[in-house]
Protein backbone atom coordinates (compact mmCIF):
# COMPACT_ATOMS: atom_id res chain seq x y z
CA UNK A 1 0.00 0.00 0.00
CA UNK A 2 2.67 2.31 0.74
CA UNK A 3 4.53 1.82 -2.61
CA UNK A 4 0.58 3.62 -4.31
CA UNK A 5 0.54 5.85 -1.75
CA UNK A 6 4.44 7.21 -2.44
CA UNK A 7 2.55 7.17 -6.39
CA UNK A 8 -0.28 8.73 -5.83
CA UNK A 9 1.54 11.47 -3.80
CA UNK A 10 4.04 11.84 -6.84
CA UNK A 11 1.58 12.26 -9.71
CA UNK A 12 -0.54 14.81 -7.25
CA UNK A 13 2.71 16.52 -7.09
CA UNK A 14 3.04 16.35 -11.12
CA UNK A 15 -0.45 18.11 -11.26
CA UNK A 16 0.15 20.68 -8.83
CA UNK A 17 3.20 21.92 -9.65
CA UNK A 18 2.09 22.02 -13.77
CA UNK A 19 -0.25 24.63 -12.15
CA UNK A 20 2.75 27.02 -10.70
CA UNK A 21 2.64 30.30 -12.11
CA UNK A 22 4.61 30.30 -15.57
CA UNK A 23 5.58 26.84 -15.52
CA UNK A 24 2.80 26.21 -18.54
CA UNK A 25 3.96 28.99 -20.44
CA UNK A 26 7.61 27.93 -20.19
CA UNK A 27 6.90 24.50 -21.43
CA UNK A 28 4.71 25.76 -24.68
CA UNK A 29 7.09 28.47 -24.94
CA UNK A 30 10.34 26.94 -24.41
CA UNK A 31 9.56 23.12 -24.55
CA UNK A 32 11.78 23.37 -20.78
CA UNK A 33 10.01 22.64 -17.24
CA UNK A 34 12.51 24.60 -14.97
CA UNK A 35 15.28 24.98 -17.37
CA UNK A 36 15.48 21.24 -18.45
CA UNK A 37 14.13 20.51 -21.79
CA UNK A 38 11.48 17.87 -22.70
CA UNK A 39 13.18 15.18 -24.60
CA UNK A 40 13.09 11.60 -24.92
CA UNK A 41 15.71 11.60 -22.05
CA UNK A 42 13.17 13.41 -19.77
CA UNK A 43 10.63 11.56 -20.65
CA UNK A 44 11.76 7.89 -19.84
CA UNK A 45 13.21 9.02 -16.69
CA UNK A 46 9.95 10.29 -15.59
CA UNK A 47 8.06 6.92 -16.93
CA UNK A 48 10.93 5.19 -15.13
CA UNK A 49 10.11 7.27 -11.83
CA UNK A 50 6.64 6.54 -12.27
CA UNK A 51 6.68 2.73 -12.95
CA UNK A 52 9.22 1.57 -9.76
CA UNK A 53 6.67 2.28 -7.42
CA UNK A 54 4.06 0.15 -9.02
CA UNK A 55 6.82 -2.45 -9.69
CA UNK A 56 7.36 -2.45 -6.51
CA UNK A 57 3.39 -2.73 -5.61
CA UNK A 58 3.42 -6.17 -8.06
CA UNK A 59 6.23 -7.27 -6.25
CA UNK A 60 5.85 -6.94 -3.07
CA UNK A 61 2.53 -9.32 -3.36
CA UNK A 62 4.50 -11.93 -5.94
CA UNK A 63 7.83 -12.54 -4.48
CA UNK A 64 8.67 -14.61 -1.43
CA UNK A 65 9.07 -13.87 1.95
CA UNK A 66 12.99 -13.21 2.13
CA UNK A 67 13.13 -11.78 -1.43
CA UNK A 68 9.88 -9.71 -0.98
CA UNK A 69 11.78 -8.21 2.24
CA UNK A 70 15.22 -7.40 1.00
CA UNK A 71 13.92 -5.93 -1.99
CA UNK A 72 11.58 -3.25 -0.18
CA UNK A 73 14.65 -3.14 1.92
CA UNK A 74 17.16 -1.79 -0.39
CA UNK A 75 14.70 -0.42 -3.51
CA UNK A 76 13.27 1.93 0.15
CA UNK A 77 16.42 2.98 0.93
CA UNK A 78 17.22 4.07 -2.84
CA UNK A 79 14.01 5.93 -3.19
CA UNK A 80 14.32 7.43 0.90
CA UNK A 81 18.09 8.71 -0.76
CA UNK A 82 16.75 10.21 -3.46
CA UNK A 83 13.79 11.57 -1.60
CA UNK A 84 15.99 12.94 0.77
CA UNK A 85 17.18 14.89 -2.24
CA UNK A 86 13.95 16.18 -3.34
CA UNK A 87 13.01 16.90 0.52
CA UNK A 88 16.29 19.51 0.61
CA UNK A 89 14.75 20.97 -3.01
CA UNK A 90 11.27 21.53 -2.42
CA UNK A 91 12.16 22.82 1.69
CA UNK A 92 14.30 25.45 -0.36
CA UNK A 93 10.80 26.39 -1.98
CA UNK A 94 9.23 27.65 0.30
CA UNK A 95 6.19 25.94 -1.22
CA UNK A 96 3.63 24.81 0.95
CA UNK A 97 1.79 21.86 -1.57
CA UNK A 98 5.93 21.11 -2.89
CA UNK A 99 7.27 20.67 0.80
CA UNK A 100 3.84 18.67 1.80
CA UNK A 101 3.83 16.28 -1.63
CA UNK A 102 7.62 15.94 -0.71
CA UNK A 103 7.71 15.28 2.56
CA UNK A 104 4.60 12.50 2.01
CA UNK A 105 6.83 10.53 -0.92
CA UNK A 106 9.64 10.90 1.53
CA UNK A 107 8.03 9.35 4.11
CA UNK A 108 6.72 6.44 2.42
CA UNK A 109 10.41 5.13 1.71
CA UNK A 110 11.75 5.01 5.25
CA UNK A 111 8.48 3.38 6.19
CA UNK A 112 8.77 0.86 3.71
CA UNK A 113 11.93 -0.20 4.88
CA UNK A 114 10.82 0.05 8.69
CA UNK A 115 7.89 -2.39 7.75
CA UNK A 116 10.20 -4.85 5.51
CA UNK A 117 12.63 -4.91 8.38
CA UNK A 118 10.24 -5.87 11.16
CA UNK A 119 8.23 -8.51 8.69
CA UNK A 120 8.41 -11.68 10.64
CA UNK A 121 9.60 -14.00 7.96
CA UNK A 122 7.53 -17.31 7.76
CA UNK A 123 9.68 -20.49 8.02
Amino acid sequence: MLWLFKEGAFLAYMMFSSFEPGVLKEFLDYGTIGGMKIGPEFLLLGAIISLVPLIMAFLTLTLKDSINRWTNIIVGIVCTVLGLIDLGDALGKLSAYATLMTLSMFLTGPLIVWYAWKSKQKA
